[in-house]
């Protein structure tokens, strides 16, 4: 039976439709191939919880599929990061679990759903866990952009300097 509200999580600065089949960022329409996409909602459905190996499998390559099942997860977990510029070092969207499996550890909110809030911390802790992961994604986002424009003014002072250099050389 189909689901009579629309199935939309938001996180971080992305929404995930998962009727229209749609990752959307700034209400932009991002590119995900189907089992990507597949996995980016069975995690952001599990949020805050392990999702193991096991359970990816059953879910994306139901039996009687045959494919190299790890190569095809970590195929699919590296498009999921691409899309949503995550690093597996330094996550903010998915915490891999070493030969156990994935958690999706970004805030989730959806129409009249809540992420459970993280062990330890009460219900109402939830906006405060929001704003500071908020925080965190805002501040790499801006190390990211401080980190390419330094190496395009570097760039850009080594080509003045070369001109300068072969306009004396050549004089």
């Amino acid at each position: 039976m189909a689901s009579q509200t629309p199935e939309t999580f938001r996180f971080g600065e992305f929404e995930l439709d998962v009727d229209a089949g749609e990752l959307r960022r700034d209400n932009r329409r991002l590119k995900l191939q189907p089992q990507p996409f597949k996995l980016l909602v069975l995690l952001v459905r599990r949020a805050g919880r392990l999702v193991t190996r096991e359970e990816i499998r059953g879910e994306l390559w139901p039996d009687g599929t045959f494919v190299d099942f790890d190569q095809a997860v970590n195929f699919s977990i590296k498009q999921v990061r691409d899309v949503l510029k995550d690093e597996a070092e330094r996550p903010l969207y998915i915490e891999t679990v070493p030969r156990r499996g994935h958690r999706f550890i970004a805030p989730v909110s959806s129409p009249g759903v809540e992420a459970p809030p993280a062990p330890g911390a009460g219900g109402t802790n939830i906006r405060l866990q929001k704003a500071l992961w908020t925080n965190i994604a805002e501040l790499r986002l801006a190390e990211t952009r401080r980190q390419r424009y330094t190496k395009v003014a570097v760039c850009a002072v080594a080509a003045i300097l070369a001109g300068v250099v072969l306009f004396v050389l050549f004089r």
